[in-house]
């Protein structure tokens, strides 16, 4: 329904990429090649009902996080398989700027955008209209990752150590938390590296960072750079749905039942992609072959780690979240002066967690069987 002004990319926070590019080196070589992640429309040559009802369709706008990856496997499925035309959707899904999605929503240049759960949080905290509505990941798609050869075997040692990081204001209380809790007394030194996060820990320059199991660990791997990680679960720290789907009250409100085809949609796209981790990532790759044809045994690795420990929650649902993990990241941010009002200043009372997410506009059926 609405599209956001071009802009230029520029480095955010981490996303994905194929082996020896880093997130954001991918974007500059897309648009180098004159590619963007807007996806084609779905067509097929026995479509002829889908065309004829084409006039139909009501535009949906989805702002896309970051290049297409694997957490967007569910959304290119839905869409190359014709779900949101069949009900009703014509889904334009708009490239990823340097704008973020969270700003497209509540300045509402966008119907629904891809974020993850502390992004959606901060950005409720200062006052913008977004809540989330769909969790595409269940649980924390990242770790604490040192090279394999470091000698390493606890985040204990990572006293006194070098982080590469991103600069986001999460990242080093979280680090701090586990460090604690395995022993350690949470003090390190904090250099913001962004693209060459990774890069530095294989070379030594750096001892360790945040990369996500479902891409950042397999391509080291891939690369014959091995990580060692630890993940935040194990230490106690609060479970984060690291991809998730946001939109605003606005315009849930106003629109309701598309909101429902919608998720419905995006609902076959996940259950699809968990039952058929393979096939759902030849569609992605169909989609985005110039963006992700060069490394298809990494998306295709991705697609089943994914599918078999992160598109469901314990009970085979996608989907779905839960007041319990929404309340305990939130805590965890209020505390810890991550959350600010419009003007920049640390929040003086928790946010409700009530208007941060809802699974009212969820299909009925969203277990997997």
């Amino acid at each position: 329904m609405s599209t956001p002004d071009t802009v230029a990319p520029e480095p955010s926070r981490k996303t994905k990429q194929p082996p020896n590019l880093s997130r954001r080196s991918l974007v500059a070589l897309a648009l180098g090649a004159g590619v963007t992640a807007a996806a084609v429309p779905w067509t097929s040559g026995t479509s002829s009902r889908a065309s004829a009802a084409a006039a139909s369709l009501t535009p949906v706008t989805l702002a896309l996080d970051w290049t297409p990856n694997t957490n967007h496997t569910g959304i290119f499925v839905a869409q190359q398989l014709g779900y949101f035309r069949e009900l009703g959707i014509d889904l334009k899904i708009l490239p990823y700027g340097s704008t973020a999605p969270e700003t497209l929503i509540s300045s509402y240049k966008t119907d629904f955008g891809i974020s993850y759960q502390d992004g959606t949080t901060e950005a409720y905290a200062a006052g913008s209209d977004i809540v989330s509505v769909y969790a595409i990941l269940q649980k924390t798609d990242v770790a604490i990752g040192v090279s394999a050869k470091s000698g390493i075997t606890s985040p204990a040692q990572l006293d006194g150590k070098t982080y590469a990081g991103y600069g986001s204001p999460l990242e080093v209380p979280m680090l701090q938390y586990v460090i604690k809790a395995a022993g350690g007394t949470g003090q390190f030194k904090d250099v913001t590296l962004n693209t060459s996060a990774y890069q530095a820990v294989y070379s030594g320059q750096a001892d360790f960072a945040m990369p996500e199991p479902t891409w950042e660990v397999l391509q080291a791997q891939q690369v014959g750079e091995p990580l060692r990680v630890f993940s935040f679960g194990d230490y106690g720290f609060p479970n984060i749905y690291s991809a998730i789907i946001s939109s605003s009250q606005r315009f849930l409100k106003a629109n309701g039942p598309l909101a429902k085809r919608f998720l419905e949609a995006v609902t076959r796209g996940y259950v699809y992609a968990v039952q058929r981790p393979v096939d759902a990532a030849n569609l992605l790759i169909q989609a985005n072959e110039s963006a992700l044809g060069g490394s298809r045994a990494l998306v295709l690795q991705s697609a089943q780690l994914e599918a078999a420990q992160y598109y469901l929650n314990a009970d085979n649902q996608v989907g779905v979240q839960t007041y319990q993990n929404w309340k305990a990241l939130t805590d965890f941010m209020y505390t810890n002066a991550i959350l600010t009002d419009s003007a920049g200043q640390p929040l003086k009372t928790a946010p409700s967690i009530s208007g941060l997410y809802t699974n009212a506009y969820l299909p009925a059926a969203v277990s997997v069987s």
